[in-house]
């Protein structure tokens, strides 16, 4: 579970970053401040692995709070979710390391992709000890290798895929053949491998052709936590 605190004075805009936290698995929100002071009062008093600051306050700014942290090596992340929009606030927020940057108004398909990620990448962190450079790449430093997708590919349907999807949900424990998945939904092997592709293609799936001593080869897909979230756009 990773603790959060909202650091926000508008009572209406941090009442909408708590319902949108509350959809969040995973989250919970261990403390709430609406000053940079109060925040650093708190900071004493709970713990806290990420914090959802705002710029823009009375007093010191969230900027302040940025430099408070890195000054004082606080193990902790931020995400700003703020108005600011001028390039010299972002820069100074970037330089100081922040997860991401929301720029008010934003929608909460914007804010989940924010905490997603983030979730994804602490999780493949917790699992690690070292890291290859594609990792590093594709996990970390948000370089991805695949091509972007914006549509799903002519032939493909959203409701079929939703099927695939499914499926993939009962099977991801394990590596899972094309054929399970092509039985589960209900449609050709051919078909199953076309969704399928277009997962792998996402990143989201990985694929291992095994060869056996006779017949066609068996497609064995891994399913890719840290890419899941790449697959909402298309359900």
């Amino acid at each position: 579970m990773i603790n959060v605190m909202i650091v926000e004075d508008d009572p209406m805009v941090a009442e909408i970053n708590k319902q949108y936290l509350s959809k969040m698995d995973g989250f919970r929100l261990a403390a709430q401040a609406s000053s940079v002071d109060e925040a650093i009062r708190l900071l004493g008093k709970e713990d806290i692995q990420l914090i959802l600051l705002d710029i823009f306050m009375p007093g010191k700014q969230g900027l302040d709070l940025l430099a408070y942290l890195r000054k004082n090596d606080h193990e902790i992340d931020v995400i700003i979710i703020s108005a600011a929009s001028d390039l010299d606030r972002i820069q100074k927020a970037l330089r100081h390391g922040v997860a991401d940057y929301l720029i008010k108004p934003f929608e909460f398909e914007r804010f989940h992709t924010a905490l997603a990620s983030y979730q994804n990448k602490t999780r493949f962190i917790d699992k690690q000890e070292a890291v290859s450079q594609q990792e590093l790449d594709n996990y970390l430093l948000n370089r991805e290798e695949n091509t972007i997708v914006d549509e799903l590919p002519k032939g493909l349907t959203r409701d079929t895929l939703k099927q695939v999807w499914n499926a993939i949900q009962e099977l991801k424990v394990f590596p899972f053949s094309t054929d399970e998945v092509s039985n589960i939904v209900g449609i050709s092997r051919v078909s199953a491998r076309k969704y399928l592709n277009f997962l792998k293609d996402l990143g989201i799936l990985e694929v291992k052709v095994i060869y056996g001593t006779v017949g066609r080869p068996v497609y064995q897909h891994e399913f890719n936590p840290y890419k899941e979230h790449l697959i909402k756009n298309f359900l």
